[in-house]
């Protein structure tokens, strides 16, 4: 499962923990065999088996995007809802005006207001072969066109490389983005980030990210995720590099709809000088009170897994994860940052990605927080006779319905070397060992670039994934898998 290795943005729904009967957090979600992705007419396939995008505002009530190919090998943007239970009819995401005869439409992150009132965001190519970003609404069930995203003054007028990476919205038409451009310095354009938002169903022209003092002339800017707990109120993670080319996480708020200069995450002690930082992910429960997680490099030269947790409005310094017992030297912790974190309270978070255990053996882990305090992590139980999770595997999906109840969507290498997709569940603060996602059609294989993409939870016994199968040994299709 390649899921092509680059943090991208995907915004998720979180339940309020204590919404339900005592005991009934603790019900185990029972999976159902995967249903195939119908296409737009046409359409033939997932271009590396991308579908990264799900919001779920209500249960029974999802959307869902991504990539298609159609009958031309054009590339598309795929749009699928699911109103009061059932999966509609596909439809295509009509490209802005602009748009290339191949518009190389891909939604990269789509998140609903309420149910039928949504934005996806992500990128295309225009009839001069720039790369531009778009962002395009859903009003009361009814996808409109994209539009291009209108850079920040100074951004380059061609060879633009821009796009938009994750969208996040607290309610119906009140919406907020973050991606990055090229601006026109000659002879190469700088990286920089930018901010966006929609108030009332109106998106603003793209802000210019103020980055860290400390950052480069070309800073290098990626953003990988945002977070939005209420309009006006959201936090993004990623990563720039300073004027010693140093990499280091990114941390930007927005308070009360004015965004804040990007500040550096603090490290730990044993960070080594060249730390190489990111910032993956990151889930907020209220104004202020986020949590967000990624990578650093420590003296030992060993990549660690690293947490940080803003509070009232105050991000602290980075703290290391510890890998499950017999991890490598260096476990090479990795995140897809495709949500794999989810805190339902505040203090209170699962989470899970890639490591390398002692026999130098890729496996997925979950990590938890309870109260407060970051526990060890855990590695992901496979079926009998899997041995790991390989390369392109591990935890990239969570979503948790209360404190310690969660459910998430991964990746394994079988018994005989393909890679399958795979569901688990956290029942009473213990993840249960995973169970092999059955895809449609026979499917023996999920491929390098499959498995599941997106999870979320609304209910304790409702959750909905999305993601890809290998169908052909030169094609892949999409897949959704519900519980019960």
């Amino acid at each position: 499962m390649k899921f092509l290795r680059v943090s991208v943005l995907l915004a998720s729904l979180v339940s309020v923990a204590g919404a339900w009967p005592a005991g009934a957090a603790n019900t185990v979600p029972v999976w159902h065999a995967a249903r195939i992705v119908s296409l737009p007419s046409g359409g033939t396939g997932l271009p590396q088996g991308y579908l990264p995008a799900l919001s779920c505002p209500a249960t029974g009530d999802c959307s869902a995007g991504g990539a298609y190919s159609d009958a031309s090998g054009h590339t598309q943007g795929l749009l699928l809802g699911m109103v009061r239970g059932a999966w509609r009819a596909p439809s295509r995401l009509a490209p802005p005006a602009n748009a290339g005869q191949d518009p190389g439409m891909t939604i990269d992150a789509l998140s609903c207001g309420a149910p039928g009132n949504c934005s996806a965001v992500g990128g295309y190519q225009d009839a001069s072969g720039n790369a531009l970003g778009f962002v395009a609404r859903e009003v009361n069930e009814k996808w409109l066109r994209a539009t291009e995203v209108a850079l920040p003054s100074g951004a380059a007028a061609t060879g633009q490389r821009s796009s938009v990476h994750s969208v996040a919205c607290a309610s119906a038409g009140n919406c907020s983005a973050v991606g990055t451009y090229l601006d026109r310095s000659a002879p190469i354009g700088r990286t920089k980030g930018f901010v966006l938002d929609e108030v009332r169903g109106v998106w603003g022209r793209a802000r210019a990210m103020a980055a860290p003092r400390n950052a480069n002339i070309n800073p290098f800017v990626v953003v990988n995720q945002l977070a939005c707990p209420s309009a006006g109120n959201c936090s993004a993670v990623g990563s720039y590099i300073d004027s010693n080319n140093v990499a280091h996480g990114l941390l930007v708020d927005e308070r009360r709809g004015s965004w804040q200069p990007g500040i550096a995450l603090a490290l730990p002690g044993d960070a080594n000088a060249f730390a190489g930082a990111k910032l993956s992910e990151i889930s907020c429960v209220s104004s202020g009170n986020c949590t967000a997680m990624g990578t650093y490099t420590n003296n030992a030269g060993a990549v660690e897994g690293i947490t940080t947790v803003e509070s009232r409005g105050a991000w602290a310094r980075g703290a290391v994860m510890t890998m499950p017992p017999g991890a490598a030297a260096n476990p090479h912790v990795f995140f897809y940052g495709f949500v794999g974190l989810s805190c339902p309270s505040i203090g209170n978070c699962s989470a899970g990605g890639q490591y390398l255990d002692g026999s130098h053996l890729y496996q997925g882990f979950f990590i938890d927080e309870v109260h407060g305090t970051w526990q060890a992590a855990s590695e992901l139980a496979l079926p009998i006779g899997s041995p790991a999770v390989g390369h392109n595997g591990g935890v990239v999906a969570v979503s948790c319905r209360s404190a310690g109840n969660c459910s998430a969507g991964a990746a394994y290498l079988d018994g005989a070397g393909n890679y399958q997709a795979l569901v688990a569940n956290e029942v009473a603060s213990v993840w249960q060992a995973g169970e092999r996602v059955a895809l449609p059609g026979g499917a023996t294989a999920v491929g390098v670039d499959g498995g599941v993409y997106a999870l979320v939870c609304t209910t304790r016994t409702s959750c909905t994934a999305t993601g890809s199968y290998q169908s052909s040994p030169t094609n892949y299709q999409g897949f959704t898998v519900a519980t019960s």
